[in-house]
């Protein structure tokens, strides 16, 4: 194997990075002259319900360049950084479940090669006697969930790695999946970045071995693992990718800390608005002025509470004063009660009472009983439900194993949401654009999906429970930086228009435009022309055309990510997590994992033959036709690489490297 390649010098992107303004410039402007155009005078509001879905496609097309524009705006290329901080100490983590024995054994033994003085720990999830015997063998450590994870959320991953950081002590954590082969340099040459204090991050990218030259399933993303992460930096906004990374411990144990306290303090701000709930419903029932006066002051110490904690006072501090406050309202009404019980009972003691000389039972005036049972009684029994409400908040959080987690456990996939946190928190992240180690790759078009599936539902989780436009903490940057890659999973939508348009127009004869005219292809030729350009100049020579084909190719694999993710995060269902096999797993019914695909292309050579026909018989314009037909041929070059995915039979070459 190659050794890996040395970062450029500073500078080296300067002349490149004023081309990519320019283009980018040029790009958003011609782009936005296209779409206003567009909305404006181009829609065929008599075919609203294809020409309106396009024009929103396109819309959503036009944003997502414009993002990828921002994101080129600052790329950045660093130079190689000093030697590490004095005295640094690393723990090597190396993330199991299932995978084999010997290939978590290979990155082990990787590991503990280290050039950099370090402690290697198997974090084995699946608690498996073999993996322990492997590890001891290699003289590595070999960490399991402790106690109290039992009949508590595990939460995948990120649970095994909260647990490893409450087991280890080093100042920095290098994260690894089972399958990425460290180089022996990768601490020494990525160390220095942490001489920043301010630090808490250092990606490197992602690379696979058993990829072949075709990459038929797209698992190489030299353009994300590269340009965009280098875009991403500049911006202080590159994010952690779950392997191949460094982290500052005291950055997550802040994470960590403070996700404690917003946890507890949502909690307590919970419990007071249910106590405001209960303390209204009480108060619109009582007709004693006396209750209604107790209800009022209580209700005065919820909001007093609210400001406390909106205030930035201490949750312990709010909650105490608080309940004392109960207490004190509790008890004058309790005091005034007996004083009021020892009256009635006087009272009761003075009425006539004549003996039934048989039974001898008292006998009381019915007057006297029902003046007794119309009284309005003080609020006790809201006053306790206030008080249990907020004696009810789990500072302890006993529902999970730990009260403190580091590592974001809101979605499946731990690490963007890890990173949008500690930037929030006004840490620093670097991208080191070197070949650090390396990994294997879905072998398999079935594995591949369920990844692919994965990754994006993890993303979406975290737009949808943590959005970063409106996350406190963050630059403007790094809100477009975050917006930027979870707005790529929504492409699928687009995509179904962007298929569905020319099929609609052959078949049919509808137009979503109101014409095929000069003013259209004015506009849009040179929109796509700068667009590609753009594209071109920002890849720099790496080959990107497998990504742009899956980006449209699995738009089955986007729709399903956005409706299971929303369904996840607002009304509960679950999803499950699923760890990427490292061994290829044969499927002779793999094309039904693609059957949408497979119909859309069937329906797209069919248009075209439709498409002719009615050309020929002269029910269609012959420019219409043509634009069309090229726009059929360009999808089914996309989706063709769905047949080459079928087709493989894994990297010939895997295990000889």
């Amino acid at each position: 194997m190659a050794p890996p390649p040395v970062p450029s010098p500073a500078g080296t992107l300067t002349g490149r990075l004023l081309a990519l303004r320019a283009l980018a410039t040029l790009t958003v402007a011609i782009g936005l002259n296209y779409i206003v155009w567009r909305w404006l005078e181009s829609v065929n509001w008599a075919a609203w319900w294809i020409a309106v879905p396009l024009v929103l496609a396109e819309t959503y097309s036009f944003i997502d360049v414009t993002l990828f524009s921002v994101t080129m705006w600052r790329a950045r290329d660093r130079p190689a950084p000093g030697p590490p901080p004095q005295d640094a100490t690393v723990d090597v983590f190396i993330t199991t479940y299932d995978e084999p024995v010997e290939l978590v054994a290979a990155t082990a033994r990787a590991a503990a090669q280290i050039t950099y003085p370090h402690a290697t720990w198997v974090l084995d999830d699946g608690e498996r006697p073999e993996m322990r015997a492997a590890a001891q063998a290699l003289g590595v450590g070999y960490i399991v969930r402790a106690a109290q994870w039992a009949d508590r959320p595990r939460h995948a991953k990120a649970g095994n790695l909260n647990n490893a950081l409450f087991a280890t002590h080093g100042d920095f954590v290098l994260v690894l999946d089972a399958d990425q082969v460290p180089e022996p340099q990768i601490l020494t040459r990525t160390l220095g970045h942490f001489r920043d204090e301010r630090v808490a991050l250092v990606q490197t990218p992602q690379y696979f071995t058993n990829v072949a030259e075709a990459d038929p399933l797209g698992s190489q993303a030299p353009l994300f693992y590269g340009p965009i992460q280098q875009g991403k930096d500049g911006w202080n906004a590159a994010f952690f990718c779950g392997s191949n990374a460094i982290l500052r411990r005291d950055a997550l144990m802040q994470l960590g800390l403070v996700g404690y306290v917003r946890a507890t303090e949502q909690a307590v701000r919970s419990a007071l608005r249910a106590s405001g709930t209960v303390l209204g419903k009480a108060r619109r029932t009582a007709t004693d002025p006396r209750t209604a006066e107790a209800i009022t002051a209580l209700q005065a110490a919820v909001r007093d509470a609210t400001r406390g904690i909106d205030a930035g006072e201490a949750v312990a501090d709010v909650t105490y004063r608080f309940q004392r406050q109960v207490d004190t309202i509790s008890a004058t009404l309790v005091a005034d009660d007996v004083a009021r019980m020892r009256a009635d009972l006087e009272a009761i003691a003075a009425l006539p009472r004549p003996a039934d000389d048989d039974a001898h039972e008292l006998v009381i005036e019915e007057s006297a009983l029902d003046r007794l049972a119309a009284r309005d009684w003080t609020p006790l029994g809201a006053i306790e439900s206030v008080r249990s409400l907020l004696g009810a908040v789990d500072v302890d959080r006993s529902d999970e194993a730990q009260p403190i987690m580091p590592i974001s456990t809101v979605s499946v996939t731990e690490d963007m949401s890890t990173a949008m946190r500690l930037h929030a928190l006004g840490w620093r992240t670097v991208y080191h654009h070197e070949r650090l180690a390396h990994g294997l790759a879905p072998e398999d078009l079935g594995t591949m999906l369920t990844q692919r599936l994965r990754w994006a539902q993890g993303t979406l989780q975290v737009m949808l429970r943590e959005n970063p436009l409106v996350m406190r903490g963050l630059a403007a940057g790094q809100r477009l930086m975050y917006l930027a890659t979870m707005w790529s999973y929504l492409s699928g939508f687009a995509a179904v228009v962007y298929l569905a348009a020319p099929v609609i127009f052959l078949c049919f004869g509808v137009l979503p435009v109101t014409a095929w005219s000069a003013d259209f292809f004015a506009r849009f030729v040179p929109f796509q022309l700068a667009s590609q350009a753009l594209f071109l100049v920002a890849a720099h020579g790496l080959r990107t055309w497998r990504g742009q084909q899956y980006a449209l190719a699995l738009f089955p694999v986007w729709i399903r990510a956005t409706v299971t993710a929303a369904a996840n995060v607002w009304w509960g269902r679950p999803l499950t997590f699923a760890v990427t096999s490292k061994v290829r797993r044969a499927d002779p019914q793999a094309w039904r994992l693609v059957l949408p695909q497979l119909v859309a292309a069937g329906t797209l050579v069919a248009a075209a033959i439709i498409g002719l026909v009615r050309f020929s018989l002269g029910y269609a314009p012959w420019l219409g036709t043509l634009v069309n037909l090229g726009w059929v041929a360009y999808d089914l070059l996309v989706l063709s690489v769905l047949v080459q995915a079928l087709r493989y039979r894994g990297h010939a070459t895997l295990g000889k490297e």
